[in-house]
């Protein structure tokens, strides 16, 4: 099965999710993730339906409204925001949802998070891919900003996802991160990084994560999952230029799944 790689719709910011689906068939990616935030299209299925439809480029995948920016977005229950990217991804023929972990300030969601991502997964076909995250660091403090934790292999979750700028951020092993997580690894956000305390989303190739080495290895296992490009573009000086990025940017990573070398073995 081929892999297929996505541009996520938060790689063209600052500009709009329509521009990233007029980008994402021009550079000849394969879908689009799209990333639910203040942006109004991206909170209209109808318009994001319009937008595939027209440009003859799939949505595999939607990123539930999690960030601090989106706190009112499809709601302030967060539950209700979850329901609604299932909905949103039933409808527009995602299969697979992206969701951060909580805040530790959402008490009563974080005590229930991992049980209620499970019964929402047996409602339908479409994949929670819970994220991994970082703590959060101001010169030399830390703060645990993400409840259960933010290396979700900490928890059980059926499905995962695995960011590697996070694991810039965070400081961890990639490769580790990406074995414990196994076969429930579902989805991949494809970035990089050099290990500040800033979550970068560098073009892949451009930090120090193993971006090259995890994509070959996911590949030799014959990886079912997608592929999103998911990097910072915001000092872009024109629209060429980020342009230039994204198209480095996939191919690097196709680059890397076309040259499978031996697979991460899944930890048990």
């Amino acid at each position: 099965m081929k892999t297929k790689v996505a541009l996520s719709t938060a790689s063209v910011y600052p500009e709009s999710t329509a521009t990233a689906f007029e980008i994402a068939s021009r550079l000849g990616y394969d879908g689009v993730e799209v990333m639910v935030w203040t942006d109004p299209v991206s909170q209209d299925v109808e318009a994001l339906r319009r937008l595939s439809d027209y440009h003859r480029v799939p949505i595999l995948a939607v990123h539930a409204p999690c960030l601090l920016i989106t706190q009112r977005v499809w709601s302030t229950d967060p539950w209700t925001k979850l329901q609604r990217a299932r909905a949103a991804a039933e409808r527009l023929g995602a299969d697979t949802v992206v969701v951060h972990p909580p805040f530790r300030w959402q008490r009563g969601y974080a005590r229930d998070f991992v049980r209620g991502i499970w019964r929402m997964a047996d409602e339908t076909d479409v994949r929670f891919a819970v994220e991994n995250m970082y703590p959060w660091r101001y010169r030399d403090r830390e703060m645990l900003a993400y409840a259960p934790d933010w290396d979700v292999t900490r928890d059980d979750y059926r499905h995962f996802t695995v960011d590697l700028s996070h694991t810039a951020t965070s400081r961890s092993a990639a490769l580790d991160m990406v074995a414990r997580m196994g076969d429930r690894l579902a989805h991949v956000h494809m970035g990089d990084g050099n290990g500040s305390a800033k979550d970068e989303h560098l073009v892949p190739g451009r930090g120090t994560q193993p971006c090259g080495p995890v994509l070959r290895a996911l590949a030799a296992r014959g990886f079912g999952g997608h592929v999103v490009i998911e990097v910072n573009t915001r000092r872009a000086m024109s629209s060429a230029e980020r342009e230039e990025d994204l198209a480095e940017a996939l191919a690097f990573t196709r680059l890397h799944l076309a040259a499978p070398e031996q697979p991460v073995p899944a930890r048990r």
